[in-house]
């Protein structure tokens, strides 16, 4: 009895660590982005005022691409667009 008790203990371990693990990369430390390899959209939020061009580069660096955020609307709902550009000299 009480090796059924261990092993469900170590399986409620487990499926808890492992779905706090697959939440943190959805989530991550940046918003949620919406978007594909020209460009995207990331969810205003004030707290991130001045990170909005690092987002985006970090999210066009992951398909090889330069960035450029082009509006932000400093409002609650709202959203930041950018868009990824080809690097000097690369043809995809």
């Amino acid at each position: 009895m009480r090796c059924n008790r261990v092993v469900l203990a170590a399986a409620v371990f487990v499926l808890t660590l492992g779905a706090n693990v697959a939440t943190a990369a959805v989530s991550g430390p940046w918003p949620s982005i919406s978007g594909n390899s020209t460009g995207g959209i990331i969810p205003y939020r004030p707290d991130l005022e001045g990170l909005y061009p690092q987002i985006a580069n970090d999210y066009c660096a992951s398909w090889g691409r330069l960035s450029h955020v082009t509006s932000v609307h400093r409002r609650y709902g709202d959203y930041v667009s950018f868009v990824c550009m080809d690097k000097p000299g690369i043809i995809h």
